[in-house]
């Protein structure tokens, strides 16, 4: 019978400069947007367009997804802090039952594809004056490529995890099954790392570290999908004629990016959201079903001709 090989994944939380430090999650994102701004440059370059209205994207884009993201999270899945704890939707730390600063730790990957769409209607009306398939054919490849890194930073985080496992990729997320507070009790520890670090390492705290079952990197799958993803679209801008297919490169997105996360959602643990009231598929896969059957609806219809929208 195969077994897990039993990694204990226990990262640090980021880069310590002394006085700050730089969460690997934060900077996965920060990588997922330097990244995107380089391929959109090139496309850019290649299409004829300035320098100043990529900027103007990059700053569209930001917005859209962080405030997408986050409200994309709260609404399916957390809707209770619209009346429990409004004011941490929008910011970056709770208020109740105590103040806390907490980052904006949840995120839902369709809130930001929608608010994207939205924002790229405005981008394509008052700024860069294409059509609105034009610009979203072609932002959909750094948007893939961003993709496969806000994974790593929820790997690097330890959370979105999947069902438990014995299987060989079966990995131990120290930091998603001990609580803090029973890392601290039993460890004895100064610290939270150092509470983590004993139970990793120490063979004093072995029968702790036993208890932890290892779990498919749900994240990791998905990310490597992602790689798939952002492969076929790439090539298909760069080397055949896909682009001249209004709607075509979206579509194909749509379809390989929400079917990867459809089939990954079936190791991963239940985030809850809707699911609690719909049944039979995950919260993921109820919101994954309408962009996969809108991307299929743009292959099918998209003809090489200019777009009108």
């Amino acid at each position: 019978m195969t077994t897990a090989l039993n990694i204990v994944w226990n990262p640090s939380e980021g880069i310590d400069l002394g006085f700050f430090v730089i969460r690997f999650y934060s900077l996965m994102f920060v990588v997922a947007f330097v990244l995107g701004w380089y391929l959109m440059k090139k496309i850019f370059e290649r299409e004829n367009e300035t320098i100043e209205k990529l900027d103007t994207l990059f700053i569209y884009t930001f917005f859209a997804t962080l405030i997408g993201a986050r409200l994309g999270h709260v609404i399916f899945y957390q809707s209770e802090l619209f009346r429990e704890d409004f004011w941490s939707v929008f910011l970056p730390f709770k208020t109740k039952p105590e103040f806390e600063f907490t980052g904006f730790s949840g995120l839902a990957s369709h809130g930001a594809a929608v608010a994207i769409i939205i924002m790229m209607y405005f981008y394509s009306k008052n700024v860069i004056k294409r059509p609105l398939l034009w610009i979203l054919d072609r932002i959909v490849i750094p948007v893939a490529s961003g993709a496969i890194f806000v994974r790593l930073g929820n790997f690097f985080n330890s959370e979105i995890v999947g069902y438990e496992t014995n299987s060989a990729f079966g990995i131990k997320f120290l930091r998603d099954s001990i609580k803090p507070n029973v890392a601290m009790i039993e460890t004895k520890a100064q610290n939270l790392n150092e509470a983590y670090n004993q139970i990793a390492t120490n063979p004093e705290y072995s029968a702790i570290l036993q208890r932890v079952p290892a779990k498919h990197p749900a994240q990791l799958y998905e990310a490597i999908g992602y790689v798939l993803v952002f492969a076929v679209v790439f090539y298909l801008y760069w080397k055949t004629e896909a682009r001249e297919k209004s709607g075509y490169l979206l579509g194909v997105f749509l379809v390989l990016l929400w079917t990867v996360r459809f089939i990954v959602e079936y190791v991963k643990e239940s985030q809850g959201g809707i699911e609690e009231q719909l049944g039979l598929f995950s919260t993921g896969q109820w919101l994954s079903i309408p962009f996969i059957i809108i991307g299929l609806i743009l292959m099918f219809n998209a003809k090489k001709k200019p777009a009108i929208i």
